[in-house]
């Protein structure tokens, strides 16, 4: 092995951390918490769901679940929505 391919490694290695930001950091770190939260609503809503089915739920219980995921599912499309728009928005700007 070359010691010039060790040492480019080695500055690789080295300026890695600064090309993927760490976990739980700025923008990244916010949407990965807003994707865990939107799943763990899904996951409620599902098991709320489940449970309805088989009687072990109340009624009640299971519309406010619903209602839930509804919300966080039209959040999500608002979002998505957004995002979509603004990039073709950035697309006809004359360069």
């Amino acid at each position: 092995m070359d010691m010039s391919a060790i040492s480019a490694a080695r500055g690789y290695a080295s300026l890695r951390p600064a090309t993927e930001p760490e976990a739980g950091t700025g923008a990244a770190g916010a949407f990965q918490a807003l994707a865990r939260d939107f799943a763990a609503t899904l996951r409620e809503g599902e098991e709320m769901a489940r449970a309805a089915v088989t009687g072990d739920a109340d009624p009640h219980a299971l519309v406010q679940a619903l209602a839930q995921t509804e919300l966080a599912v039209e959040a999500a499309v608002t979002v998505r929505d957004r995002v979509v728009e603004a990039y073709q928005e950035i697309l006809r700007m004359p360069v």
